[in-house]
């Protein structure tokens, strides 16, 4: 009686135990399951080293790209391309206009200090000379280097040089008037010089540029034959520099028809005082010549 107690009283506990396992399996089973999540955290902890991997390259191109902004606001199809790159036609073009510009602004400023000085003497001459006593008194009271000056010692000469030889077969009036013309003329030719340079830079040096520009594109369609790329960066450097070639021939034609253009418009009135100043002398020279064989007589 006992054993059959204590067998069922261990059925029983075995029963009970059984039971209490399986109400505690879904128990267990909710429990792990949440805990799952926990290693995905651990594989999004890596995430951030990847924003910083990828961050580094990115600081490291931008700092090269950085260092090459400043050579990107030189231009490499510039003059100095030209001066650098060019072949020997290329550089002599750009040489003889940089002579034709040197020597358009020397003659501006020279007949421009030239005409200013004849300017003044004219001035003085109209003030000074014809409140004289006589010519020779009038004469003395100009300037030594004065074109005025010139002109009234040459009226002097002829008159005093024309009896005895063979200048007497010329009538004074005539001989007179040809010697003040030679003075007047000697002024002008004075004056004209070097605005012949200035109408030929004028004239011409547009054309010389041209023929730099259609060089330089010549070399550059050679250049761009031989490589086979015809992309814009191989066309637009060679043809920009060429375009410079016509940039400066017109800055060097455009100051000399200007120049020449002004100088002679200046040669024209410094001219007419001139020979209104040697009109007079000769009207005065002849009526003096004439009081004199008057009284001689």
């Amino acid at each position: 009686m006992n054993k059959l107690f204590t067998l069922a009283g261990i059925s029983r506990l075995a029963a009970a135990a059984a039971v209490a396992a399986t109400l505690s399996a879904p128990v267990f089973a909710q429990s792990t399951t949440p805990a799952e999540p926990a290693p995905a955290a651990t594989t999004e902890a890596p995430a951030a080293p990847a924003a910083d991997t990828a961050a580094a390259p990115a600081a490291e191109a931008a700092a090269p790209a950085a260092e090459a902004a400043p050579e990107a606001t030189t231009n490499p199809y510039g003059l100095k391309a030209i001066i650098d790159h060019g072949d020997l036609v290329a550089k002599s073009t750009l040489v003889l206009m940089l002579i034709m510009s040197a020597g358009t602004w020397y003659i501006f400023v020279t007949k421009l200090i030239e005409q200013s000085k004849l300017m003044s003497q004219a001035t003085f001459a109209e003030k000074n000379f014809w409140t004289a006593s006589s010519v020779t008194e009038g004469a003395s009271r100009l300037k030594e280097n004065s074109a005025f000056r010139g002109i009234v010692e040459d009226g002097l000469r002829a008159t005093e040089h024309h009896d005895g030889a063979l200048t007497d077969h010329i009538d004074l009036h005539e001989w007179v008037t040809m010697s003040l013309q030679r003075s007047v003329d000697a002024v002008n030719a004075r004056l004209q010089g070097g605005l012949s340079f200035l109408a030929s830079v004028g004239s011409t040096s547009p054309f010389i540029g041209l023929f730099g520009t259609v060089w330089g594109i010549l070399n550059a369609l050679v250049a761009i034959g031989l490589s086979g790329q015809a992309s814009i960066d191989k066309v637009a450097g060679p043809v920009g520099e060429a375009l410079i070639m016509t940039a400066i021939g017109l800055a060097v034609a455009v100051p000399a028809v200007l120049a020449y253009n002004w100088l002679t418009r200046r040669n024209k009135l410094v001219m007419d005082r001139l020979r209104n100043f040697s009109a007079d002398l000769h009207a005065l020279l002849i009526a003096g010549q004439k009081a004199k064989t008057g009284r001689s007589a």
